[in-house]
């Protein structure tokens, strides 16, 4: 999605007009489709209501859309371009929650048949994930539209303080980080701090801490780490 394809993407979800389509009947909490009207174009998205969420102990169940647009801003700040646009409203049909681009795709084509050369390219996801501390990396959570880009959904239940990672994506634990991903992670800081108002909106204080402490430890490291043999370290289920 090129840079004006991307802002227009972000005034249609902020200001559109909503109108309910349908409701995603796989996930664990109530999500919508939605068609999104306004002057600059039309668009369908993907409703994920706070009242829609299932109680969990660990992740407060108000934070969870929230976390879905902390999850955008912090591909946005990498440069990396994986999630798509994603707005919090309060005016969605159900109240306050998240609202995403829709992105087009074989919902039978996933992370565990993928094609060698698509599972080679997937190095910058599982750096996300262990960057943002993804709790629910399952093998559908990654799409891939028409024009063979990658795109990443569902960022609920991400950036927890405590070690919270489980996924899928294990393929290239104990490998070196690209150094161009490394100095991505790297300017990370700076762009937090210069979108004051904008993610320290969405994630606490000490989230936004976090978050930071690992971009620094992985860039330290240089190595996709080896899953922790003492934790459950994949999603349930998978797919």
């Amino acid at each position: 999605m090129t840079e004006n394809l991307e802002a227009n993407a972000m005034a249609c979800l902020s200001e559109g007009k909503l109108t309910l389509q349908g409701e995603f009947m796989w996930g664990s909490n109530y999500t919508f489709l939605l068609k999104v009207d306004h002057p600059l174009g039309e668009y369908q998205a993907v409703y994920k209501p706070t009242k829609g969420v299932r109680p969990l102990w660990d992740f407060p169940s108000p934070t969870l859309a929230r976390r879905e647009v902390a999850a955008y801003l912090v591909d946005r700040a990498l440069g990396w371009n994986l999630v798509p646009p994603t707005v919090f409203r309060l005016d969605g049909p159900f109240g306050a929650g998240s609202i995403q681009a829709f992105i087009e795709h074989d919902p039978e084509y996933h992370y565990f048949n993928f094609k060698v050369e698509d599972r080679q390219r997937l190095r910058p996801v599982a750096l996300f994930d262990l960057l943002i501390n993804n709790a629910d990396r399952k093998g559908s959570h990654i799409l891939i539209d028409s024009n063979q880009k990658i795109w990443l959904i569902d960022h609920g239940i991400c950036f927890h303080v405590q070690e919270k990672l489980r996924t899928v994506i294990w393929d290239y634990a104990g490998e070196p980080i690209p150094e161009e991903l490394c100095r991505d992670l790297s300017t990370l800081h700076h762009h937090v701090n210069a979108s004051e108002g904008q993610i320290h909106a969405y994630l606490s204080v000490a989230e936004i801490a976090a978050l930071l402490r690992r971009a620094e430890n992985l860039v330290s490291a240089a190595y996709y780490p080896n899953p922790d043999p003492s934790r459950r370290h994949y999603p349930w289920p998978a797919i």
